[in-house]
């Protein structure tokens, strides 16, 4: 029967079932798989010749006589060894484990053999090669076919199937396979940006006939990856533009003067420039969807307030979602004292909120008697149902899933706003972080917010002297964190670990706070902060802590945002090389928020060559702008935003390390493309729509755009 795409392996002449099998346990199941598993590199394999024309360190194939053979080692570690000899020299040949081929190759066996050589002393040997007998005719068919110069390509492969044996399952389905492999992009749309088409690009991959071959239909895959994306993106902003309504809020000189007069603080030109947009994007009926990012202590929650306020003074709700329960608490905490007296209602719900005080505090919400709303991913419940909810702001976008920000909007539709047949009601949503993020992962997992960037510090805050410093010298780092203590300074000490879980564990908090009490901090006041203490008792320690009534504070990552102490000038951060560079940056981040000089200490010994990398970055800049780039150098983009918590499933081909050209080409063709069609609905879109929503369809929430 003729091959097709969804061809089983099993029914493929040629493939055994034990390949067949060992494909299956890859995910490769069928024709159309096999062809989608992509070469991860490739090698230079050289043409035959002679023995003393071959080359260190080249794939290499020469043919010759065997003149010598022998068995060394004992046990598991025999080996076989060989000499192969032709009229211009000699290779050594050296199999590990493999005694057996004494009684297969003997003294006058003629051999072709592959692979790669290495210098031994005067001459060359080769581990472990390929190998074919040959006939002693010299018309024997395999004595004549000689191996020409390739590139070979090397697959992903497992224990159960190489990628020599996966490279000839490739070649028994590949001629019939290509033409059965349908393009999406029209070829006057190929042609004008130099792509082969799809089934020449996989031809390329999988059998490129010259180096830049393969490169060629590596970047059409790519650009058709990346291409996939932005159009699903593009198509939900249109989306939710074209079919969601939110409710214009009210802004004029009045109600910014209103505004600005409960700030204990004048806005800097950064954060007017952002109040400037969003004041513009919330007075609108279309939904804004904008990201605000700025660097730690930059005074984003200001600009949030702002906007939280302009709902307020419409006659709207509106909530704030942080993702932990200290930075929601803060965030209450600090909002009510802005607003003290101002007659703006405002309640706190989380998951630590009492049975009875939660069911009040729900009817409250839904009869619009409360004006702001502050939690965690308590709002996302389904029992939480507001009565007029017209912006919605999320802080630390990058702990929260596409899908949970869906659900936000979604599930909290402005009750009492929508008329029969009218477009459903939906609030503005805002989305803040202090991690500012990498311009190509902002276009690919934020590509459908707008962006609004707070580029500076306000006045007063100092910029933090950052040091390494290894484990050695941790008494000399106590010794002057008590002198800075005793002059009426406060810190605070970051550890990965509460409790001790082994001998050779990271550092933890009760043993640690044991021996400075004990040891360098003695007499000093010191207390421990950490996400196991309830509400109350974590709300306490911070009120003292404020008050200067605490010298040092014991924590674990618990105060990595929201926290804010003019006064504490000392971070140290145990055990530092256990911690990413973006949780460094905003651990060190609780600094420096005073006129005071201010110190980070990072204690660690790094056992990789990333982790190394990460300290001396934290050393080199205080930029939260720069380590995100630098973070997004060290780990890559599946590492930083992988599809935990993206939502997105990860790229087969595209590199955004590498690959910025093609997704700045693709984000400007999607634009286009979904601006003048934006449901990919006319029959020559029918294929790049069916591959659109199965790659995205359920991770963008864009399956269901009609």
């Amino acid at each position: 029967m003729p091959i097709q795409l969804i061809t089983p392996l099993t029914a493929i002449d040629g493939i055994v079932p034990r390949d067949a099998q060992a494909l299956a346990d890859l995910g490769i199941s069928n024709v159309g798989a096999l062809i989608a598993h992509l070469p991860m590199r490739y090698e230079h394999e050289e043409a035959e010749a002679g023995i003393a024309d071959l080359e260190a360190g080249r794939i290499i194939s020469a043919r010759g006589e065997i003149t010598a053979t022998r068995v060394s080692g004992v046990g598991r570690k025999r080996r076989f060894e060989a000499v192969l000899c032709d009229e211009t020299g000699r290779l050594d040949l050296v199999f590990f484990n493999q005694a057996f081929l004494r009684d297969k190759i003997g003294p006058g066996t003629r051999l072709r053999v592959q692979g790669t050589a290495k210098q031994r002393g005067p001459g060359l040997q080769v581990a472990n090669p390929r190998f074919e007998i040959l006939g002693l005719d010299d018309g024997d068919a395999n004595e004549t076919a000689t191996l020409e110069e390739r590139l070979r390509p090397v697959y992903p492969a497992s224990g159960a199937i190489n990628s020599r044996s996966i490279e000839a399952c490739v070649g028994k389905v590949l001629k019939d396979a290509l033409p059965l492999i349908e393009d999406h992009l029209e070829d006057g749309y190929r042609r004008e940006r130099e792509m082969p088409t799809l089934a020449e690009a996989y031809r390329m991959m999988h059998a490129p006939e010259s180096e830049g071959d393969h490169q060629s239909g590596r970047r059409r895959l790519a650009y058709d990856e990346l291409l996939l994306l932005q159009l699903g993106v593009h198509m939900k902003r249109a989306h939710l533009r074209r079919t969601l309504s939110a409710p214009p809020l009210r802004h004029d000189d009045a109600i910014d003067a209103r505004i600005r007069g409960r700030l204990p603080f004048t806005l800097t030109p950064q954060q007017d420039r952002v109040v400037a947009d969003i004041a513009r994007d919330l007075a609108l009926s279309t939904p804004t969807n904008r990201l605000i990012q700025g660097d730690v202590g930059s005074g984003k929650t200001a600009v949030a307030l702002y906007a939280m306020l302009m709902a307020t003074a419409t006659g709207h709700q509106a909530a704030l979602m942080a993702p932990t329960e200290l930075l929601a608490e803060q965030h209450y905490l600090s909002i009510t004292s802005m607003l003290e007296s101002s007659g703006v209602r405002i309640g706190l719900l989380t998951g630590s909120v009492a049975a009875s005080e939660r069911t009040e505090l729900l009817t409250r919400i839904e009869a619009g008697e409360v004006d702001l709303l502050i939690g965690t991913h308590a709002l996302l419940t389904e029992s939480v149902n507001f009565h007029s909810l017209a912006v919605a702001i999320i802080d630390e976008q990058h702990r929260f899933g596409v899908h949970q920000r869906a659900h936000l909007r979604t599930h909290a539709t402005v009750l009492g706003e929508a008329e029969a047949g009218a477009q459903p009601v939906t609030p503005h949503v805002l989305v803040m972080t202090a991690t500012p993020i990498p311009r190509t992962l902002g276009m690919t997992l934020f590509g459908d917010l707008d962006v609004s960037t707070i580029d500076g510090l306000p006045p007063g805050r100092t910029a933090v002297r950052t040091s390494v410093v290894a484990p050695a010298r941790r008494p000399e780092v106590y010794e002057r964190l008590k002198a800075r203590l005793d002059e009426g300074d406060q810190a605070f000490i970051v550890v990965p670990a509460i409790e001790e879980n082994s001998e050779d564990g990271p550092t933890n908090l009760r043993t640690l706070m044991r021996k400075l009490e004990d040891g360098p901090l003695r007499g000093s006041r010191v207390a421990a902060l950490h996400g196991r203490l309830k509400r109350d008792t974590r709300e306490h320690v911070m009120g003292r802590f404020r008050a200067g009534l605490i010298d040092c504070l014991i924590a674990t990552t618990v105060i990595e945002v929201g926290v804010d102490v003019p006064n504490a000038t000392i971070m140290i951060i145990e055990d530092a090389d256990r911690f990413g560079l973006a949780q460094l940056h905003q651990l060190r981040g609780r600094v420096g928020r005073g006129e005071k000089p201010s110190a980070c200490v990072l204690i660690g010994e790094p056992k990789t060559d990333d982790g190394r990398k990460r300290l001396e970055a934290m050393a080199e800049t205080t930029s939260g702008f720069v380590l995100a780039e630098r973070d997004f150098e060290i780990r890559g983009p599946g590492e930083l935003f992988g599809t935990k918590q993206s939502g997105l499933p990860p790229f087969r081909v595209a590199d955004l390390m590498r690959d910025l050209e093609l997704l700045e080409m693709a984000r400007r063709d999607a634009a286009a493309w979904i601006e003048r069609s934006p449901r990919l609905n006319s029959s020559s879109e029918r294929t790049l729509r069916r591959r659109l929503m199965k790659r995205y369809g359920d991770s963008l929430g864009i399956g269901d755009v009609g």
